[in-house]
């Protein structure tokens, strides 16, 4: 077993050599960030300025500690610089044990147990939900609470809205709508859950001289309290009822999104190996179920924002499936449209680009982090002599930098084609996390005429050169 472990090790060794040796290849840009502390989520913030070569952003990180400092939420300032930029030698030398200049901490929430994800309000971006082994979801209005130093002791930050409707722990399954300030949940109560943080805003202001609302920017009720303030005891956080429960699943609900163009219809995945598609408008019951959506539990659920027929689910069976929701059954089974194959371990986070319809990223258990395009699948590609491996259909990138299981990625809205990723590096290195800010080379993903046509520019431009001198 010894001996497996070790051949393992060497393999992700070798394939991450290789990787980084082809970086100034592959990438326009890259920042490597070393964690001393595994992250289990990352999500971009807001961004807070434009540069002439960069531009300044919210980053919401997390420490998953082992007690001997508390679990914390982390709010980060990064510098992302701009396409073109970045000297391609310079992205390449990176030491894997630094933390990167790129990427600052700004603020530290000291945060009631582990953070296993976090997931922002698109209305705004401030506002950020968590879960933790609870069967509560914790709201936070990040620019509002206090930065406090994570030492030994140190109370907790208090939530400035909690969640509740769950019945047992809620652990992964999380999500924020993109049309109204509603959140869903799933967990090992087999339920989903749907809030409005619209409740709590219409309950304060029914209350006399009440203060400003979460949703709008600030999140203190008059029941609010800082912790730590002139000795007196805190006053618990405000907490709010679900709008709604749903009951379908058979076991853990792992994973929740909501319908791009909807606030009354969402998604869900569970360990049941099920895909449930739900409509709040007509009830609590599933409005479809689709059984046997993979052939294990299903970790990871996302819907497309710019084709809201297209779901993909991504499972402990290695695969990405991508269902039309047209057509999501044959023969009372899952059966969706194309199957995805291109990881060698369990799939725990599937997300669809913003910046291209037919672009989603993919990342595992294996370390790796592909980047498909389902129109690619069927088009022959003429490589000449070149001998190339043979990927799978609709695979057109592979980010190898991490090594160890990269356990979620976000695409940035605000700046196309640039993913933040992390890796929990516990059983690799022993310890702690890596943070990788990368932005492909744009020859990869635009249209091949139009690099064709660059190329020979720059190839006229290099003769030229070759003739002046």
């Amino acid at each position: 077993m010894k001996e497996g472990r070790k051949g393992m090790e060497r393999s992700v060794d070798d394939r991450y050599t290789q990787w980084k040796s082809l970086v100034p290849v592959l990438y326009d840009w890259l920042a490597n960030h070393n964690l001393v502390w595994p992250s289990l989520s990352c999500r971009w913030g807001p961004q807070l300025e434009q540069a002439t070569y960069k531009n300044r952003q919210r980053l919401y990180l997390s420490e998953q500690t082992d007690g001997s400092v508390p679990n914390t939420l982390v709010i980060a300032n990064c510098e992302v610089v701009k396409p073109r930029v970045a000297a391609a030698e310079h992205i390449s030398q990176f030491n894997e044990e630094a933390r990167s200049p790129f990427v600052k901490k700004f603020k530290t929430i000291i945060h009631p147990g582990e953070v296993n994800r976090i997931r922002e309000l698109p209305q705004n971006s401030k506002i950020v939900a968590t879960h933790t082994d609870s069967p509560d979801v914790l709201i936070w209005d990040v620019e509002a609470q206090p930065n406090r130093h994570a030492v030994l002791g140190a109370a907790d930050s208090r939530p400035d809205l909690i969640l509740t409707g769950h019945q047992d722990n809620a652990e992964f399954a999380l999500a924020m709508c993109p049309t109204e300030p509603y959140v869903l949940s799933g967990g090992k109560d087999q339920s989903v859950v749907l809030w409005s943080v619209q409740d709590h805003v219409s309950a304060l202001a029914a209350e006399p001289g009440s203060a400003k609302s979460t949703a709008s920017g600030g999140a203190n009720s008059k029941n609010a309290s800082k912790s730590g303030g002139n000795g007196d005891k805190p006053l618990e956080s405000p907490s709010i009822g679900a709008r709604g429960k749903y009951l379908g699943h058979e076991d853990t609900v792992e994973d929740v999104q909501f319908c791009p163009s909807s606030a009354q219809e969402f998604c869900s995945v569970g360990d049941d190996s099920c895909l449930i598609l739900w409509d709040a408008r007509s009830g609590s019951t599933p409005a479809v179920k689709v059984e046997k959506a993979h052939n294990a539990d299903i970790h990871c659920v996302d819907w497309n924002p710019h084709d809201v027929n297209l779901i993909l689910t991504g499972s402990a069976d290695n695969s990405i499936h991508m269902f039309d929701r047209r057509k999501l059954t044959s023969d009372g089974v899952g059966s969706p449209i194309h199957k995805f194959e291109g990881h060698s371990a369990a799939v725990l986070c599937v997300q669809w680009s913003p910046d291209k319809s037919s672009v989603f990223g993919s990342s595992a258990e294996d370390g790796i982090l592909n980047i498909w395009d389902h129109e690619k699948i069927g088009e022959k590609q003429d490589y000449g002599e070149l001998k190339v491996p043979n990927y799978p259909p609709g695979l057109f990138f592979r980010h190898a930098g991490h090594r160890d299981k990269v356990v979620d990625f976000h695409w940035n809205a605000s700046d196309p084609w640039t993913i933040v990723s992390v890796s929990d590096d516990g059983e690799s290195t022993g310890g702690g996390g890596t943070l990788q800010i990368w932005r492909m080379i744009d020859l990869i993903y635009r249209p091949e005429e139009e690099v064709l046509a660059e190329l020979d520019k720059f190839k006229s431009h290099i003769f030229g050169c070759d003739k002046s001198c």
